[in-house]
């Protein structure tokens, strides 16, 4: 196979399965070989990451993404995409294992939002405690010029039910409870725009997308630019596709 790229997912699974929906629903296609080649790797075994961010007694999700990368850079994907907001935690460790570009999503998100709303002083953010507590999203607003709006902890709580005991525990989607968790930010936070942090905010988004709130949805962001980039390298193989790479994304804008 030629002209592909790998998806490093499985952080978790069904999260993994919506980005993959939305790559093959949006991808133009009017025959099967219009659709895109990539590689797969749902490595579920993969340990918690936030866990090991809040405590690192816990087992480290480094070793298994390493491992994960070296293996695949020996088939010489074109680029990468990992499906994980928490684990950018390790972005630049990742990185540097190899010189097939990763894609960064959050980054990436965070491009997308300044560039629609560059005058939006305050942006919410809900994710995992880990992405929190990394601030690997809290930074990317921050440089991009934007003051970041966190909730409380019972926003917090909330967001944890939501992520873990509905769709990694049970594989559903509270759509009530997403909404409610929107609205209080909206309401009690007064932020226009919230970025949904993790993969599991974004599943619920697509299953539940019947609301008035602004988000930025990070997976959805990701599964265009990645559609966009893939077409582009079918179309014409770029010289240097690092440099390509970095070029179609753009420096993120700060002011």
């Amino acid at each position: 196979m030629k002209d592909f790229f790998t998806i490093i997912g499985g952080m978790g699974t069904m999260a993994t399965e919506s980005y993959l929906r939305l790559l093959n629903a949006r991808t133009p296609a009017s025959k099967d070989q219009d659709y895109l080649n990539y590689l797969l790797v749902n490595d579920a075994t993969v340990p918690d990451r936030t866990n090991y961010i809040l405590d690192h007694q816990q087992p480290n999700f480094f070793p298994d993404l390493q491992a994960d990368i070296l293996q695949q850079s020996q088939l010489h994907p074109e680029f990468f995409v990992m499906v994980c907001n928490t684990a950018h935690y390790f972005y630049e460790e990742l990185q540097a294992l190899t010189p097939v570009p990763l894609l960064h999503m959050p980054r990436i998100a965070i491009n997308n939002l300044h560039q629609r709303f560059p005058q939006e002083k305050r942006v919410g953010l809900i994710a995992t405690a880990g992405t929190i507590a990394d601030k690997v999203y809290a930074n990317e607003i921050q440089r991009a010029g934007h003051e970041v709006v966190l909730g409380d902890q019972s926003i917090q709580a909330m967001v944890n039910e939501l992520i873990y005991r509905d769709i990694k525990e049970q594989n559903l989607v509270d759509h009530e409870l997403y909404h409610r968790i929107l609205a209080k930010m909206h309401d009690d936070y007064h932020v226009s725009v919230i970025v949904l942090g993790c993969t599991e905010l974004s599943l619920a988004q697509e299953k539940a997308p019947e609301h008035p709130y602004q988000v930025i949805d990070a997976q959805s962001i990701i599964a265009d630019q990645t559609i966009a980039l893939a077409t582009q390298l079918r179309q014409a193989q770029p010289v240097d596709w690092v440099r390509a790479v970095n070029e179609y994304i753009g420096p993120l804008i700060s002011e």
